[in-house]
């Protein structure tokens, strides 16, 4: 289930880089993405908030996932030069408190979306 999922939203997320290109806010390939996954019958979740918690306290914040996609798979935007190892551990910072198993780190700055995603498997 985890490979079609990350398929379908790789898909989509080409779609919207074909679309657009580069350069553009986080935010606005986010709604962009959103709509595309409800023209593909993506069943999502934006803007998910999870507490942050540690040994059972609440430590009184939040994580913000960006996507939750199908249920399985959290996908984080972004829209930088480069992406950079604090990214892909921010994405496993989510897929660990989340308990998610696959997690896609899309990044709609680079040339090709090819280039701009990371997959990460927990």
């Amino acid at each position: 289930m985890f490979d079609a999922v990350s398929y379908a939203v790789i898909g989509a997320a080409i779609e919207v880089h074909t679309a657009l290109g580069p350069g553009l806010l986080e935010s606005l390939y986010e709604r962009a993405l959103v709509h595309e996954f409800g023209l593909r019958g993506i069943d999502f979740t934006r803007q998910v908030d999870m507490p942050a918690c540690y040994k059972g306290i609440d430590l009184g914040g939040t994580y913000r996932f960006d996507l939750i996609a199908e249920n399985p798979v959290v996908v984080e935007i972004k829209a930088v030069q480069q992406l950079l190892p604090v990214h892909r551990s921010q994405l496993l910072a989510y897929m660990r408190v989340g308990h998610y198993g696959v997690g896609l780190l899309l990044n709609f700055h680079a040339a090709t979306m090819k280039r701009g995603i990371v997959r990460m498997v927990r």
